[in-house]
Parts: structure tokens; C-alpha cells; sequence
């Protein structure tokens, strides 16, 4: 079982100073596992990254909102993500995993506990295509809920499941800007399609993840053409966050401060930043405050 590499403790206090009620819409907690054990069955383990680092990373940066995105590595056990959500005091909100046979009163309770979506993992270090009956029938419980789907993607994924992704009717967000592989430039198929799909309404895309979609070298300057692409497509329907604490990270592990000065970079247009970091995840995960 791979065992993943901690995050960068030093976090850098970014040049770039967010905008009040900037939201972080793709973070983690791990563990403790002494309180919050990791699934038997996990196909990695984390160093603890517990809700308390989090909060100690978002003080640095200055981030007043997140949502906390379910990790696989605690499998279907929605508790660690629940406890965090409850901890902030209405500030995070969360996306669960969930197994087949999800019942329409557990996804209520997760509801009443913060959860607005539901993730499934298509990558292939994480097990790969999951089962595609089971995403519809939990979609159909979800979306009376007004829930939105996460789909963790390889590259490949958007040309082989395009059709299939546009006939999701909830609204579907990409994380990490499809993991496209930046060495393969603007024009690669997977890019394209992923592009072809943000003409769509109900599609959303994370404009994060430089990290994984870069060569692999810090500061990740070869993903900024991406973001910028998506961001031109669909500024209302892109969101952002640090991924902390950077799961799998294969090569250079990313500063999150660096990160945030990254996002500064994608564009000179402060209404477009404040859509990514405010308004969008607004929409998204705290409707009832519009």
C-alpha cells in the first residue's frame, strides 16, 4: 500500500491577499486515525492532515470558506468529513463518498450534516472507472437535494466518457482541470473535449491541481495556459482550491502559498478572480445566502 508524502509544513504567506469570503473548494482532512481510522481497504495512507491543520493553513492564506472533499483513503465512513464541517461553524461545507446502496434518508442525513455532492474516482490509481448503474441511481437520490456530481478524471476519461458526462442532469464538476498532462500542449484531445464540455450549463470545472497537471516541477508555470483556457470558456462555472494536503503527489510536493500567487497568475481580472474564490462556490454550496 503506497504511502503518501506530507504536505509542505512551511506554508508561505502569499503576495496575492484573497478577497473576503474567498472559498478553498477542494481540500482534505486525514485522520487523526487514532480518532478517524483509515479504510482497511484504502489504496493509499496519508500522513494525519486533521481539521485543525486545515484551519491553520487557511489563517495563513486567508481563507475564510471551504469544502471539504471526502477522501477515499477513509472510505465510505463520512465521519471525519462530517466533524469538520460541524466544527466551522457553517463556514465549510462537504462532498461525499458514497457506496451503492445509499439510501434517500442517508443522503439526508449527510445533507442536514453540510454535504451538497457526491464524488466518484474514475482515476485508475484509485481503482478506476466505477460502477456506471450505480453513479445514476445514487444521482437520482441526489438530485432532489439539489446536489452536484464530482468527477475525478485520468486525462483519457473526458474522450472516452464525453457523451456519457453530457447526459448527467445535475450539475457535474471536473476536479483538477481533467488532469490533463500539460507536456502534451493546448490542442491534446482530452483538453479539447474538456473545453466541448463546459458549453454545457451544468458543467463546472476546478481550475486547481497546477501541481497535477504540470510537468511535476515547481511553480507549476506550464499549467497556467490551461486555467486561463478554462477560465475564458466558463468564468461563471470555475471554481478553486489548494487540494491540501496534496495527496500522491508524485514529484515536487506544492507550497500552498505559492499556489495562491499561481492563481494570481491565470488573470489580470480581479471581477473573474472574485467570481472563482466568492461568488461561484456561493452558488454552488451556500444557495440559501443568495
Amino acid at each position: 500500500m503506497k504511502t503518501c508524502k506530507a504536505p509542505d509544513p512551511d506554508t508561505l504567506t502569499p503576495a496575492f491577499r484573497l478577497p473576503p469570503g474567498s472559498c478553498d473548494s477542494h481540500c482534505h482532512v486525514f485522520g487523526p486515525a487514532d480518532v478517524f481510522p483509515y479504510a482497511p481497504d484504502r489504496a493509499y495512507t496519508p500522513p494525519d492532515a486533521p481539521f485543525e491543520g486545515l484551519q491553520k493553513l487557511h489563517r495563513i492564506l486567508g481563507i475564510d470558506r471551504a469544502v471539504i472533499v471526502h477522501a477515499s483513503c477513509h472510505g465510505t465512513d463520512m465521519t471525519v468529513t462530517l466533524d469538520g464541517i460541524a466544527r466551522s461553524g457553517g463556514t465549510m461545507r462537504g462532498v461525499a463518498v458514497v457506496d451503492g446502496d445509499i439510501t434517500a434518508a442517508e443522503l439526508q442525513r449527510l445533507h442536514a450534516g453540510g454535504m451538497r455532492g457526491v464524488r466518484f474516482n474514475f482515476v485508475r490509481h484509485l481503482g478506476g472507472m466505477p460502477d456506471m448503474d450505480v453513479m445514476d441511481r445514487v444521482l437520482a437520490l441526489a438530485e432532489p437535494l439539489g446536489w452536484h456530481v464530482v468527477l475525478h478524471l485520468d486525462a483519457q476519461d473526458i474522450v472516452d466518457l464525453a457523451p456519457r458526462i453530457e447526459r448527467i442532469r445535475v450539475p457535474f464538476v471536473i476536479d483538477h482541470m481533467g488532469r490533463v498532462q500539460a507536456t502534451k500542449g493546448l490542442e491534446q484531445e482530452p483538453f479539447k473535449r474538456l473545453l466541448g464540455l463546459m458549453e454545457n450549463p451544468l458543467a463546472w470545472v476546478k481550475i486547481c491541481g497546477s501541481e497535477r497537471v504540470s510537468a511535476g516541477r515547481a511553480p507549476f508555470e506550464d499549467a497556467i495556459p490551461f486555467a486561463q483556457a478554462l477560465l475564458a470558456a466558463a468564468p461563471d462555472r470555475c471554481l478553486w482550491g489548494t487540494d491540501w494536503p496534496h495527496p500522491n503527489i508524485a514529484h515536487d510536493m506544492p507550497n500552498d502559498g505559492a499556489l495562491v500567487d499561481l492563481l494570481a497568475r491565470f488573470t489580470d481580472d480581479q471581477a473573474v478572480l472574485h467570481k472563482v474564490l466568492v461568488e461561484n462556490p456561493t452558488r454552488l454550496y451556500w444557495p440559501e445566502t443568495l
